[in-house]
């Protein structure tokens, strides 16, 4: 078992801290341009290649979905009561308490602790969160809605594409299936990469706010996880993909919507380096607990 733990475990920790050092070396990095190819040609080229060769079936796909929007309900209920009861502002830290890191880190740790089956079913998940971050996400922090950012988001974009291939049994040329895998597979090394460097590039501040932030993140997302998983009786490898992926850390891409709309990026920044660090700390535990084993 701890051989397993640690093949899961071991990757993540290792190419994130390559982005780390490298940027603690003062190596070349632009962030913002590696983000922006793995979120808008990695991320969904990764989702079209997946769901073209699904692991599990229409209906298990649908469920995840169904249950991540059931979670997404519940951090927000119950994450905004921590907080109201914490007295922290909601327009600030509502978000980061319901937005998890369910892209750099939760993608390859569902990959590696549970194959292919678990990549599909993550997939789910990280496509309904991020929807969610770039509309109803982006209105919480900014005050206003918009449906044009969520109309922009191609993650967004290759899931509706991949659902569509699916339902209607379309099998893609080979030269585009190879091409997605191609482009897909940079997807996960190069979030992890900007996970380290960003994490490399953040400074911990309003420590007290900050880790009320990441505590209530973590024990909301792992207790709503686990609900879910238990009303809609998902599998055991579906349960295991909602729990990690609920219980991921508070998502960088929260610091830079506090920080274009000046809503405590500093304590936000905080909460993201404080619950990232449990996480990398209580990962063989939430494992163990995905796998069953607890």
């Amino acid at each position: 078992m701890i051989a397993q733990l640690f093949a899961i475990i071991a990757p993540v920790f290792v190419i994130a801290g390559l982005g780390f050092g490298w940027r603690r070396i003062k190596l070349p990095f632009d962030t913002a341009t590696v983000t922006a190819i793995a979120t808008t040609l990695g991320t969904p080229a990764l989702i079209l290649a997946t769901l073209s060769k699904l692991e599990v079936s229409a209906e298990a796909f649908a469920e995840m979905l169904l249950a991540t929007a059931l979670a997404l309900v519940g951090f927000a209920v119950f994450g905004g009561l921590a907080l109201k009861i914490a007295r922290l502002p909601l327009r600030a830290f509502l978000t980061p308490v319901m937005m998890a890191n369910a892209g750099n880190m939760g993608l390859p740790l569902c990959l590696f602790a549970f194959g292919q089956e678990g990549l599909s079913l993550a997939i789910a998940v990280f496509a309904v969160v991020a929807g969610y971050h770039f509309s109803f996400g982006i209105a919480v922090v900014s005050g206003r809605f918009s449906l044009r950012q969520l109309a922009r988001t191609p993650v967004v974009h290759a899931t509706v594409i991949g659902l569509i291939l699916v339902s209607t049994g379309t099998v893609l040329p080979d030269w585009i299936d190879n091409t997605l895998k191609l482009l897909g597979g940079i997807a996960i090394p190069m979030m992890l990469l900007a996970l380290g460097v960003s994490l490399s590039g953040l400074r911990l501040a309003s420590l007290g706010q900050a880790g009320i932030v990441a505590l209530i993140r973590l024990c909301v997302g792992l207790g709503v996880g686990l609900g879910v998983a238990q009303l809609l009786d998902l599998s055991d490898t579906a349960t295991g993909v909602l729990i990690i992926q609920s219980t991921m850390p508070v998502a960088v891409f929260n610091y830079l919507f506090a920080t274009i709309y000046d809503q405590r990026p500093e304590a936000v920044a905080g909460s993201v380096l404080i619950s990232t660090a449990v996480s990398f700390a209580t990962l063989p535990f939430l494992l163990l607990l995905a796998l069953g084993q607890y």
